[in-house]
């Protein structure tokens, strides 16, 4: 993901996390995937945060990219399900290895991609 696309997620992101009461603590888009350290609220599960994201982000990039040549629009722009580590991962873990895919990554991209 790259240019504008990227760019707009990143805000996009935020919002769809605050409406269900997460907050995305720190994350990173590299080329064909995106990296999300967030914390959810217990009255949420995970899988209900992270489709809503998923799907209402898929919606708002179909409607303001919707006249490009791609289709963006539900399964096309993110695929089908997600990993996650609910369990033995220290916040500060995740955070240096988030760090470290923003590294890589920008040696093959110059756009930084952080959001």
């Amino acid at each position: 993901m790259y240019g504008k696309i990227r760019n707009y997620l990143g805000s996009v992101f935020h919002e769809l996390a605050s409406q269900r009461g997460s907050v995305i603590i720190e994350g990173h888009m590299v080329q064909d995937h995106v990296h999300m350290l967030i914390r959810i609220p217990p009255k949420y599960s995970v899988s209900e945060v992270i489709g809503y994201i998923k799907g209402k982000s898929a919606i708002a990039v179909a409607r303001q990219f919707g006249s490009r040549q791609k289709n963006y629009s539900g399964e096309r722009l993110w695929a089908r399900g997600y990993a996650v580590s609910t369990v033995g991962f220290e916040e500060s873990a995740v955070k240096s290895y988030i760090k470290q895919q923003e590294q890589l990554d920008s040696k093959g991209y110059d756009e930084n991609g952080a959001f």
